[in-house]
């Protein structure tokens, strides 16, 4: 399904209030936090992303304040955490997860941006078994079918093939998008993961 930048409106229509940012590509990233800060999105990243982020000047809060929990076991668990993922498959309108949230005090995620390590890539560049490895995405992946099956209530922008229909979307409507436009993004989301792990099959199977 191509990408069209005449998106019928939809009624389900949400508001992005608060997204949760890590990329390993940064390049790209900029006009999305600068239209994200003007429009009042309130922004949480991890490491390298956080550091980036802050170099625009644009105000970012760290993950590891949100779940008390620091980068850890060689940066493999980051964002891993009741407390990203509650806020990610939280269903909005639901009186049990809206009460479940407010108890353990979960805030609501209205939009991941994430890529994925290089893997295809480093396989390429005919890396060590313990460099290809260590390629494997496991939180981005994780973020990114979190985010695409709760696509009702979240934006997710898996790569950087979609920043363009973002900006467009802000741009227009300001932070807010329509069920269509989540669902297509879902569907790019999972085109992404499906090629990824493809790839590292592909690998284990030689």
């Amino acid at each position: 399904m191509a990408y069209k930048r005449n998106f019928k409106i939809m009624s389900a229509n949400k508001k992005i209030k608060r997204a949760l940012i890590s990329v390993f590509h940064k390049d790209g990233l900029s006009e999305i936090l600068k239209t994200l800060n003007e429009n009042g999105v309130e922004i949480l990243s991890t490491g390298g992303t956080q550091a980036f982020i802050e170099q625009q000047g644009i105000p970012c809060k760290a993950v590891e304040n949100l779940t008390s929990y620091p980068s850890i076991l060689g940066g493999r668990v980051k964002t891993l955490h009741p407390k990203i993922f509650g806020g990610i498959l939280g269903r909005r309108g639901l009186k049990e997860d809206e009460e479940q949230m407010a108890k353990y005090e979960i805030p609501e995620i209205d939009l991941v941006i994430v890529d994925l390590y290089p893997f295809e890539q480093t396989v390429a560049e005919g890396k060590s078994e313990a460099e290809i490895i260590e390629k494997i995405d496991i939180g981005g992946i994780s973020l990114i079918r979190a985010a695409a099956k709760n696509f009702k209530d979240v934006v997710i922008v898996a790569s950087k093939a979609q920043y363009a229909p973002l900006l467009d979307i802000m741009k227009k409507n300001g932070a807010e998008t329509s069920l269509e436009e989540r669902r297509w993004f879902a569907t790019e989301a999972f085109k992404v993961s499906s090629n990824y792990d493809t790839h590292i099959h592909a690998y284990f199977a030689k």
